[in-house]
């Protein structure tokens, strides 16, 4: 690490309170040794009101993430002790020079916590979140995020805006694309797998970054999926369904929670006193500190819940909105709010408190700087390219695969002298494969399908021929005729279709989620050749891909893929990785069955019984639904095909009856087991889910919930037997009393490939 030494003296008197701080342990409260404490409170103790508040601003020396503009005096704000956080400085000369004005021209000489959107990658992109999901597999997550952490930790970067784990039902908002789907059991999965690999072991590693949960909460559920739009959510749906995932990233430490820009029920996110107060940190014992999303502490007064700066800074704080990232109402209200009375001086120790703890906990007193000579490590990049690769293979979802001449057209023969013609405008795009988010990454990063499959034609001796065909969002055909000609002339045609990277991820919500432009009519048209097609999806959110599930022969859903787009995709079209990646998202037949989502309610006149109850039947007219299209989704959460195939044994469960008491007590649990066989003829992955449903308690369940998951790889003809176990945690849920707990009822347990199939155990869970 880099030292200056005249700042040796300046913090010679911080020296003996150095700590090894580790993990903070947001759950329990515990702040660490006692030395950690005393550091905090003997800074806390020498700074004036103004240095107090100057802790709670955030600002950008530019514009990169949002509307405003950047603040132009950050200089002089920083020597002014003015400043506690910036986001945006992404280089290690920016973010030194910076720190040098803070460490060695403040007076109290208090390190500046630098933060940035590390979505999904810092200079080396991983999928987007929504793709890394569909890989089930959250300790390979966890890898993404700690190879993340190391890039972003070595320009200064020692916080990251991630992990998104917003619960998204509605593919119409963008934002879908930074978060892990539908399911909250899923997506407290994730959200301890990126704490966990953002924060490593030790926040004082100086290859450690400190996690954000974010967007604290509801934001999922914006109206209309129009991105920052309104929210109304019962507090059971929202304890029961959002709020899980940013319980689980406490639960694991994270230091941060970002408050979110949309309103809940009439009260915006970021003045509310029942989440951030309540919930957050009385009931769930947060010890880190929350920041607003960019300028959401003004927004408050555009909510209508405040007229000028001064309420929209004394509600967001006295809510509980620690940092005000770049509007600048705290440092300029927040002092007064203090002198007036309105805020208590131990208010604002205690938000002062949870920053400098941060800080501390990160080493930045004693290792503010970071080198800035570039050494390049080819190990470590082969290892980034690696991780790339796999990640996006393990994140492609094969939705169709059907025989084309006697046998499944995926995976490709690579045989000499075979014709592939590869369409579509996103085939060589490495502008668009970067997806939403993309940091520090570059476009000259990237490795396209085509660049991958050019070089593995031309190892092979195949022959490869490439037309756009059209633009993303295009309507012109003119460049149809050489697309089509390239297809007659091939042997197998890949289409490579979707939307553009900017078409998903903040403010870029979507009315119409069909293929954008044309792409529709050329794949139609090649199609209509006779020609075997493989259709690649690229895309941030779910697709309406109705026509293509029914005349496409294969159908691969490649998301944004990152880095290593290409080579993923080629590897996985050849068969030399599968795809085994399964729906976190649930895709639907056309925009007008949005929202649309597995864990959905029964009604009194369900259209299909979900369990075979043998209840009585309503008229087959007066049922949910509509009468020009079906109620299922087109593909279900959960789905996904391999290269082979895979039979489950009916689920075996440990006891007909449970008794709700003991497993409130935790003195029950009931265990769960099927086996799972490779019935194909190449290994595999399969990816076993176990969902539940409860009938007869005090409040309507849904029709089936995620509470458990394990990948499993075998061999042709292999077969093993899995276990789960159900407990308190996975039976209990908000009932009429909204009381979490257990109740007496009726269980349904399945194990089986995706939400849709499957054959249920029966449980009855006595009083």
């Amino acid at each position: 690490m880099q030292r200056n030494p005249s700042i040796i003296p300046v913090l010679v008197w911080l020296l003996p309170l150095a700590v090894q701080t580790g993990r903070l342990a947001a759950q329990t409260g515990d702040l660490g040794p006692p030395q950690a404490q005393a550091r905090v409170d003997a800074l806390l103790g020498r700074m004036t009101l103004e240095e107090k508040v100057g802790q709670l601003n955030q600002i950008s020396p530019d514009s990169t993430t949002g509307p405003k503009q950047a603040v132009e005096n950050a200089d002089e704000l920083i020597r002014n002790g003015s400043v506690g956080g910036m986001l945006n400085a992404v280089t290690a000369r920016e973010t030194n020079g910076l720190q040098r004005e803070a460490v060695e021209g403040s007076r109290m000489h208090i390190p500046i916590l630098f933060g940035l959107d590390v979505i999904h990658g810092f200079r080396t992109l991983f999928p987007i979140p929504l793709g890394l999901s569909a890989s089930w597999d959250p300790a390979l997550v966890g890898q993404t995020a700690r190879y993340a952490a190391q890039e972003a930790s070595s320009q200064g970067v020692r916080w990251v805006f991630s992990p998104m784990v917003d619960i998204a039902r509605d593919p119409r908002w963008g934002r879908i694309a930074e978060g892990a789907g539908e399911d909250p059991y899923l997506g407290s999965a994730f959200a301890r797998a990126y704490v966990r690999g953002y924060q490593g072991e030790s926040l004082d590693n100086p290859t450690s970054v400190v996690a954000c949960a974010k967007h604290f909460v509801g934001y999922g559920a914006a109206e209309g999926g129009r991105d920052y739009n309104t929210t109304e959510i019962s507090e059971r749906t929202l304890r029961g369904v959002y709020l899980p995932p940013f319980q689980a990233a406490v639960g694991d430490g994270v230091g941060t929670v970002m408050s979110a820009f949309n309103a809940i029920n009439g009260v915006p996110a970021s003045a509310n006193a029942f989440t951030l107060t309540q919930v957050l940190r009385t009931e769930w014992g947060f010890r880190g500190f929350v920041d607003s999303d960019w300028t959401a502490v003004r927004e408050v007064m555009l909510h209508g819940i405040a007229d000028d700066e001064r309420t929209a800074a004394l509600r967001s704080f006295l809510a509980g909105v620690d940092m005000d990232m770049q509007s600048g109402i705290y440092l300029h209200n927040v002092a007064g709010l203090v002198r007036s009375g309105q805020v208590p001086m131990e208010r604002l120790d205690e938000s002062v408190r949870a920053i400098l703890r941060i800080k501390v906990a990160l080493g930045l007193f004693e290792h503010p700087y970071v080198g800035e000579a570039v050494v390049p490590d080819p190990a470590a990049a082969a290892l980034g390219a690696t991780l790339a690769r796999k990640a996006a293979e393990e994140s492609f979802v094969l939705l169709e695969n059907r025989k084309f001449g006697g046998a499944p057209l995926l995976p490709l023969a690579a045989s000499k002298g075979r014709r592939i013609a590869l369409l579509g405008p996103l085939a060589d795009s490495a502008e668009d494969m970067l997806g939403c988010w993309s940091c520090q990454a570059e476009p000259s990063d990237m490795v396209t399908l085509r660049s991958a499959l050019s070089e593995r034609a031309a190892r092979q001796g195949m022959h490869l021929s490439f037309a756009p065909g059209t633009e993303v969002s295009g309507t012109s055909e003119a460049g149809f005729s050489k697309a089509m000609d390239a297809a007659r002339n091939a042997d197998v045609v890949v289409m490579a279709l979707g939307e553009s990277g900017h078409s998903s991820g903040e403010a870029s919500s979507r009315s119409d989620i069909n293929l954008p432009g044309n792409q529709e009519k050329l794949l139609e048209a090649v199609v209509g050749t006779g020609k075997p097609v493989v259709l690649v999806v690229f895309s941030g959110r779910p697709l309406s891909i109705a026509w293509a599930s029914e005349h496409v022969p294969a159908v691969l859903m490649a998301w944004f893929p990152g880095t290593q787009a290409g080579p993923a995709l080629v590897r996985t079209l050849f068969g030399d990785a599968e795809p085994a990646g399964r729906l976190t998202v649930s895709v639907p037949r056309s925009v007008g069955q949005v929202p649309i989502y597995y864990n959905h309610l029964n009604t009194g006149r369900p259209r299909v019984d979900p369990i075979g109850l043998g209840a009585t039947k309503p008229d087959p007219y007066f049922v949910t639904g509509y009468i020009d299209q079906e109620n299922t989704p087109l593909y279900p959460f959960g789905y996904g095909l391999t290269y082979t195939s895979f039979s489950y044994s009916p689920a075996h469960v440990s006891a007909a009856t449970l008794s709700s008491k003991d497993i409130n007590l935790g003195k029950a649990r009931l265990a769960v087991s099927a086996e799972v066989r490779n019935t194909g003829n190449r290994e595999g992955t399969e990816t076993a889910q176990l969902y539940i449903r409860l009938r007869g308690t005090s409040v309507a369940r849904p029709v089936r919930e995620l509470k458990g998951f394990q990948r499993v790889h075998l061999a042709p003809g292999e077969s093993r037997r899995l276990e789960f176990e159900l407990g308190r945690d996975e039976l209990a849920f908000w009932n009429a009393d909204m009381k979490e707990a257990a109740e007496p009822g009726s269980l349904y347990v399945w194990v089986a490939p995706d939400s849709a199939r499957g054959t249920p155990a029966k449980v009855e869970l006595a009083e």
